[in-house]
């Protein structure tokens, strides 16, 4: 074995770790992949035995790579918010088909993506590295050219971000969440008696005509109506988690990971009184959007 095969067998070991850290930045399951082969191509390109650390060294420029994704997103205004993914028949044949990244964007949190996605490129590099890879915050600042004290500074912004601010008491919360759990286990398994259950009897259901099939009214009245109205929305479940919406637990739904959708709900007792669907990709930008703890 030549020094060449033994440092791709090196970098082998470490694929699956830079995939991680690439897709958590990224968002994306075939940006992640891309990120990770061109880190193997710098790797390729340069004198082995000049690299001391070499998992620090591949973790660093994964992160300068992924960063460079970032920015030309920002840049470009590429963010697919709002925006229908489009939805292959099946499995690419190469790890990063419609289904891997659907497991892959459960394991991680559908809800931590989307709130991943509204972070500046500076602040998600340090909060992934830093709070999901215990990163030390002086390897961090050179990556976003800033000093390591600046740089804990990035990484507390984005984490006050993901973690939000709930608008009203941790007991309000946690019944909301039982409430909001009840009704997207119903949704999911197609459960209508489940549904009437959690649904009090004069419910309102609204939505952006962008999320409703052709022909569907904007506005349901009644626990009957809204609950057989949910249903047609039992495919979309599967993609949806809660998040902490403007202050209260509401759901997004976001296949692979990407912000297709959110509800906004009011939630009296133990029922639902009102929700609504937002699929407007400006009303659905002008969201608070956070991470529920579990």
């Amino acid at each position: 074995m030549d020094e060449q095969d033994r440092l791709a067998e090196r970098f082998e070991t470490r694929r699956g770790h830079l995939r991680a850290v690439a897709y958590r930045m990224l968002g994306s399951l075939s940006d992640a992949e891309d990120a990770v082969q061109e880190t193997w191509l710098r790797l390729s390109r340069v004198d082995s035995d000049t690299v001391e650390n070499l998992p620090g060294w591949l973790t660093t420029v994964v992160s300068r790579v992924c960063l460079d994704i970032l920015r030309t997103r920002t840049a470009r205004r590429e963010e697919p918010v709002g925006q229908a993914l489009p939805d292959p028949a099946g499995d690419a044949g190469d790890g990063t088909g419609p289904e891997p990244e659907a497991l892959l964007a459960d394991s991680v949190g559908r809800a931590l993506l989307v709130v991943l996605d509204t972070l500046a490129p500076a602040e998600r590099i340090a909060f992934v590295l830093h709070d999901m890879f215990a990163v030390p915050f002086d390897r961090i600042a050179p990556l976003v050219a800033r000093s390591p004290v600046t740089t804990k500074k990035l990484a507390s912004r984005a984490r006050h971000k993901v973690r939000g601010t709930p608008a009203v008491p941790a007991a309000d919360l946690a019944r909301q969440r039982r409430v909001v759990d009840a009704f997207l286990a119903a949704s999911r398994n197609g459960d209508l008696d489940a549904l009437l259950a959690v649904l009090a009897p004069g419910v309102v259901r609204r939505a952006d005509p962008a999320a409703l099939p052709p022909g569907a009214p904007a506005e349901l009245r009644g626990a009957r109506s809204v609950a057989q109205g949910t249903l047609v929305f039992g495919r979309k479940a599967r993609f949806a988690a809660p998040a902490l919406v403007n202050g209260t637990v509401g759901i997004v739904v976001a296949p692979r990971g990407r912000l297709l959708l959110a509800l906004t709900l009011t939630v009296e007792g133990e029922r639902i009184t009102a929700y609504d669907v937002i699929a407007d990709p400006e009303r659905l930008r002008q969201l608070d959007l956070a991470v529920l703890d579990a």
